[in-house]
């Protein structure tokens, strides 16, 4: 089934108030409150980063996802396919193998170039998960990383964000813009920051090219699962 991607492109059903309600659930509500508030509470719930970065990662999707809902989607009477939950055609298959090896071999290079300025690839579940490898481990942040991340981020910022914003400055402001923007969220998890702006490119053209959200899904849940996978390994 061929998506119209031309309207998608040239108008979506939304305006300022919609974009701003939604940026201050994220930067206000997600990153100010759940970030700095909630996580620390959820560190001495579970005296483990990986179980209480994964909660907070699956309170962080389940706030997004209900407010693309209650924001954009259900007070226009829309489906979701208006934030890309749609099918794609099967020869974008080509180009999802193609972007994840991309975006593999890009974030391998920026963190080896980025190693030479003093930052290291490693964040508070990446040192959990390798004090002690166990298969309740491993699935934990695999499911966290390859699954729940890739679809509300993908929801949030390419299908809401990227389309509200390709439909206003055109295709490269929006794809440098939301990447940015993608790249922002990922606060304090500064040396991760530059490989975050070129995976938002990678999903935004991704989502240009299909209109549906699914292949940068994909693209996002392969890639950032077999970074858990080479974690894990001896």
């Amino acid at each position: 089934m061929e998506i119209n991607q031309m309207n998608w492109k040239e108008k979506d059903y939304w305006g300022l108030k919609e974009f701003i309600f939604l940026m201050v659930l994220e930067f206000v509500f997600v990153i100010g409150c759940i970030k700095f508030i909630i996580h620390p509470i959820y560190s001495n719930w579970f005296d483990n980063e990986l179980y209480s970065g994964t909660f907070m990662g699956l309170t962080i999707a389940v706030i997004l996802i209900l407010g693309v809902y209650f924001i954009a989607i259900r007070p226009k009477k829309l489906s979701w396919s208006e934030v890309g939950v749609q099918a794609f055609a099967a020869r974008y298959w080509k180009m999802i193998i193609v972007f994840s090896v991309i975006l593999l071999f890009g974030a391998v290079l920026i963190v080896v170039l980025t190693s030479f300025v003093g930052n290291t690839w490693e964040n508070s579940k990446t040192a959990a998960i390798q004090q002690r490898v166990t298969f309740i481990s491993f699935l934990i942040a695999f499911i966290s990383a390859a699954i729940i991340s890739p679809i509300y981020e993908e929801i949030f910022y390419r299908g809401f964000l990227y389309r509200w914003l390709r439909t206003r400055i055109g295709l490269l402001g929006a794809i440098l813009l939301s990447s940015i923007i993608f790249t922002a969220i990922h606060i304090p998890t500064y040396n991760a920051m530059p490989v975050n702006f070129f995976s938002g490119v990678i999903f935004a053209v991704a989502y240009e090219r299909t209109g549906s959200i699914w292949p940068s899904v994909i693209i996002h849940g392969l890639t950032n699962g077999i970074m858990v996978l080479l974690t894990v390994l001896p």
